[in-house]
């Protein structure tokens, strides 16, 4: 079995080289010149070919999402290219369904600009923005998250609603030659226009994780793009469950804000996992929700609580909890936030619990 594995991994490998080797001898060889990107079949742009096509539509303020920076590691980059893409790269297949490989879904940073393209994306995303900012609070959360504060300041202020993400941009440093785009979610009220506030949790060695951990001060200026992304409360009067760990907090919290100001009276349990009680946050705030409202309760659960923590609530992994809370899921809809396992194991739960797939809303932090 492990022969097997290790040539699974030889020959990924080799794909992947080969792919970056072909990019490289088409950069050098190719004479790519002005090329016409045609989108949706109106906008018509003529720009000089060469780079990705999710650079080359940066460069014209069009901002297509992209969590890992254009380097072909999170799949959000998305557009249906009808003309001049050329052939599928390795680098694209583990991300695209095969509809939407039959569709002409590509990746946007994988997809190089050779020849004149024909491209379809979605029209709110040509009301996506760059902004910039001046940073006005950094607050620690926790050991390892931080909440960033950031005052709009051109445009002076931004649209958004509670669930969305921005990106901002890392300038080139230690561990950056280029800048580099990273996502993030909203945590703030939508109301308050003229600032942002963003949780952003501590990853050793990631490029903007360090920079926001180890470089970033109050006072700095940021450049930022967004707002993006389909998450968010949906406009029915069904009872919510929410699930989060760590920063997965932030989306949550913006969309309980949003329902505290408006006094929406839906049930709404949180369920918030966390490790010990120096990993548990905001605490203080969603029991003010609490008071708020009336049909809203915060339940954290600690799955390996110290004994300094001197812990009293619910234990275990969150989903342990949500299954002791939960008896009948079929009448409710689900909001989660957090890791790729834990979404993965809280949808496999709630599913057992008898909630329609299609009531599950997951924003997955990788």
């Amino acid at each position: 079995m492990s022969s097997i594995l290790t040539a699974v991994a030889v020959i990924c490998a080799i794909n992947t080289a080969l792919a970056i080797l072909l990019l490289i001898a088409e950069a050098l060889i190719v004479d790519t010149g002005e090329c016409r990107i045609t989108i949706n079949g109106e906008k018509e742009l003529t720009v000089n070919g060469g780079r990705s096509l999710l650079a080359t539509l940066k460069d014209e303020q069009i901002f297509i999402p992209s969590a890992c920076g254009g380097r072909g590691s999170c799949g959000l980059c998305k557009v249906a290219v009808r003309e001049g893409a050329g052939p599928l790269l390795p680098t694209e297949t583990p991300w695209l369904t095969p509809e939407e490989r039959k569709a002409g879904i590509r990746l946007s940073c994988q997809v190089k600009v050779r020849r004149d393209l024909s491209i379809k994306i979605p029209d709110e995303l040509f009301s996506v923005r760059q902004y910039s900012t001046k940073v006005e609070d950094i607050t620690d959360l926790t050991h390892d998250i931080k909440q960033v504060t950031l005052k709009l300041l051109d445009p002076p202020e931004i649209n958004f609603k509670a669930g969305q993400f921005i990106q901002i941009e890392v300038p080139p440093y230690a561990l950056t030659d280029e800048p580099v785009y990273r996502a993030y979610s909203i945590s703030s009220d939508p109301a308050e226009k003229d600032r942002i506030e963003l949780e952003i949790r501590y990853v050793p060695n990631g490029i903007c994780t360090t920079y926001v951990h180890k470089r970033l001060k109050a006072g700095d200026t940021v450049t930022l793009n967004g707002p993006y992304g389909e998450f968010g409360l949906s406009d029915s009067d069904s009872e919510i469950i929410c699930i989060a760990g760590g920063s997965g907090m932030a989306p949550i919290k913006s969309v309980l804000l949003e329902m505290a100001r408006a006094a929406n009276p839906r049930r709404c349990r949180y369920f918030f996992g966390a490790r010990s009680g120096r990993d548990l946050f905001l605490a203080d705030l969603m029991r003010s929700l609490e008071k708020k409202l009336p049909n809203f309760s915060f339940i954290p659960a600690l799955s390996s609580p110290q004994p300094e923590d001197r812990w009293d609530g619910e234990t275990g992994m969150v989903t342990e909890v949500v299954g002791r809370h939960v008896k009948d899921a079929s009448r409710a809809e689900a909001y989660l936030c957090g890791s790729p396992l834990m979404i993965d194991a809280c949808v496999k739960l709630l599913r057992e619990k008898g909630m329609p797939e299609d009531k599950i809303f997951y924003d997955k932090f990788a």
